[in-house]
């Protein structure tokens, strides 16, 4: 008899780390895994309506963490880190442009994706807000202008394979995206785009959590294997930090 697929809610951001290391563990273990991907805040949601979740890996600490306080999820570890990266439209107008010179031109439309639904967002408005604080005016300016595009509830969908950044480039709906750094190898090899780097006393920290809300052994063997060497792997060679490394 084949045992009910555990269900793994992840981030949107984890599909290429999280698709090859669910197919390692279901092929070591035999235990069957529904990985399910989407914006954080709204998986969140959807396990506070009840939808079944053994294994909650979300973009921030945040939503895990309200989880844990209201007796859904056993327990909480950090299992990931990355950053912010700004992908820019290559043109002749612009490749001199620094990311700060960048997202401080106007005639360039911004997109990023959606506070409150999708961490990524969260963690760009911090960014400008650290902006607003060394320049005051320039932040609120910069996030007056942003366009949240994806990861919202009404959102636009990204076609499956594509970088959202990327996509909505070339699609014409932005000049501009912020989004998560670990994304950059992909991107550098278009030859259209420019990927940025956010420099680190600007650049927002992402702490990835992972929230196991089964107490059955299948789902601590789900959350171990993650947390673990192997899973550990998956994740850097999809482009992301070490937990502690973050910064």
């Amino acid at each position: 008899m084949m045992s009910t697929p555990l269900t793994l809610l992840a981030a949107g951001s984890l599909r290429s780390a999280f698709l090859p290391l669910v197919a390692h563990f279901q092929q070591h273990t035999g235990l069957a895994v529904d990985a399910q991907f989407g914006p954080a805040g709204l998986l969140r949601e959807r396990i506070e309506a009840g939808a079944p979740c053994a294994v909650f890996a979300s973009a921030n600490a945040a939503h895990p963490q309200a989880l844990l306080q209201v007796g859904l999820a056993q327990e909480c570890q950090g299992f990931a880190g990355n950053q912010l990266m700004l992908t820019a439209r290559r043109s002749p107008d612009n490749d001199g442009l620094d990311w700060l010179a960048l997202l401080s031109t106007p005639r360039l439309q911004l997109a990023t994706s959606t506070p409150g639904c999708d961490p990524s967002g969260d963690y760009t408005w911090q960014l400008f807000a650290r902006i607003e604080a060394h320049y005051p005016g320039l932040g609120n300016a910069i996030a007056g202008r942003a366009q949240p595009r994806v990861g919202g509830r009404d959102s636009l969908s990204v076609p499956p394979g594509e970088i959202a950044g990327a996509w909505l480039i070339r699609q014409n709906l932005a000049d501009l995206f912020i989004g998560y750094a670990h994304y950059g190898p992909a991107l550098a090899a278009c030859d259209d785009l420019r990927t940025l780097t956010i420099p680190a006393p600007w650049n927002i920290r992402c702490d990835y959590q992972l929230a196991r809300l089964r107490a059955d052994p299948a789902a601590l063997a789900l959350y171990r294997f993650i947390l673990g060497d192997v899973g550990q792997r998956y994740l850097r060679q999809a482009g992301f930090m070490p937990f502690s490394d973050a910064e």
